[in-house]
């Protein structure tokens, strides 16, 4: 988020002499995106962050792509996928472009190691369970519901509290932000917005890890993952400031935009990315002019692709819908309600759905892995004559 914040110690002057207080040095860290012109922090460590005592590769990170049946519109049942592996091992990949991936993960296991994306941001979205995501810069607790903006470089990791965990996950390659046209010049958020920088909640403290072993560090990078193994351990920060760190805002804080009729997708916008946005879809009053149809128009997605990850609710517009399905509704075919839904909807007054809808502005690809959990019948769900899916 583009607003200042400052945690913990930090020097009256940046790049100036801090010491601890049996006179060392702390090591200062500039960390910060687009060379020394994008958006940046400056942390404080007990150890210099550049101490690392060996470098192995692990694997390379590859996401295998499927070529299987035309472009055409597709639907996923994550919830089917075995619950295996820690926040990172345990991904399971559905959709990816050059832009961003989409996977879910239902963690068994600790991480018994920290993880840092040097590729691009992560967003993680929370749809069940709690626990408290632990980074260089400070702890935030999370809950069902949040979302967790992770930016590029940021070293983290997961302590699950919870006796189950389901999150949807997005890798990308550049930055994550809230929607331009909802900040004003100064990158202040603007009244119209469906949400406010309250709503946002980022590291408020932060205790450095006084502790001496073996720790690894596991760095996404350039197609491969690698483990750096250090002395000390990598929290080691005693404070930071700057415009760039971790932040949780749940879905049950965006104030949902409503109108006469039915309002397009892009007011339910919460966050963008490098070609492509994020949506939520919440709880909500339906349109209110008397001959209003609650139910989305049909619509083609020319330029983009359509994906949807139902959370909880009744989805107004789709059947044969479970929690936790996912689906893809590919650019240049048209879509919309199920037959039926349309005149179901007339009347109604609200909706208790909860959803989150990523829109690409590149084609997306199916990963050879979710084809395991897909209904085959789904693009024929529109026509009566076909019949209805598998779902």
């Amino acid at each position: 988020m583009p607003f200042y914040q400052r945690v913990g110690q930090v020097p009256p002057k940046r790049h100036t002499q801090f010491r601890k207080p049996d006179g060392e040095l702390y090591r200062e860290q500039v960390m910060g995106t687009k060379g020394f012109s994008g958006m940046q922090s400056i942390l404080y460590h007990v150890h210099p962050p550049t101490q690392v005592r060996e470098v192995t590769k692990i694997r390379d990170w590859e996401i295998p792509l499927s070529d299987v049946g035309a472009n055409r519109h597709r639907h996923f049942f994550t919830s089917e996928i075995s619950k295996q592996g820690d926040m990172v091992e345990g991904r399971q990949y559905w959709l990816a472009n050059q832009d961003v991936t989409m996977a879910t993960v239902t963690p068994t296991e600790e991480m018994k190691y920290f993880f840092r994306n040097s590729d691009g941001d992560e967003l993680h979205f929370v749809h069940e369970g709690h626990g408290v995501l632990e980074t260089v810069f400070g702890e935030i607790p999370y809950k069902e519901g949040d979302y967790l903006v992770i930016p590029v470089g940021t070293t983290y990791r997961y302590r699950l509290e919870s006796e189950d965990s389901r999150f949807l996950v997005l890798e990308t390659t550049g930055e994550i932000n809230t929607p331009k046209r909802y900040r004003n010049e100064f990158g202040q958020l603007m009244e119209h917005s469906p949400f406010c920088e309250r709503d946002f909640r980022s590291p408020q403290d932060v205790q450095p890890v006084m502790e001496n072993g073996d720790f690894e560090v596991r760095v996404k990078a350039r197609g491969q993952l690698q483990a750096y193994r250090y002395d000390y351990h990598p929290l080691d920060v005693v404070g930071w400031d700057g415009y760039l760190y971790p932040y949780a805002f749940s879905i049950y804080d965006f104030e949902p935009i409503t109108g006469s009729i039915h309002q397009p997708p892009p007011v339910h916008q919460t966050f963008q990315g490098n070609n492509f946005v994020v949506c939520s879809f919440v709880p909500r009053m339906y349109d209110y002019h008397p001959l209003a149809i609650p139910a989305p128009y049909y619509h083609s997605n020319v330029n983009s692709d359509e994906v949807l990850y139902y959370v909880k609710g009744n989805f107004m517009s789709r059947k044969g819908i479970r929690q936790a399905s996912l689906t893809l509704h590919p650019s240049g075919i048209p879509h919309g309600p199920h037959p039926g839904k349309v005149e179901a909807s007339l009347g109604k007054t609200r909706t208790e759905e909860l959803a989150v809808m990523v829109d690409t502005f590149q084609p997306l690809y199916v990963t050879k892995e979710a084809l395991a959990a897909e209904d085959p019948g789904y693009m024929y769900t529109w026509n009566p004559n076909k019949g209805e899916s598998t779902s």
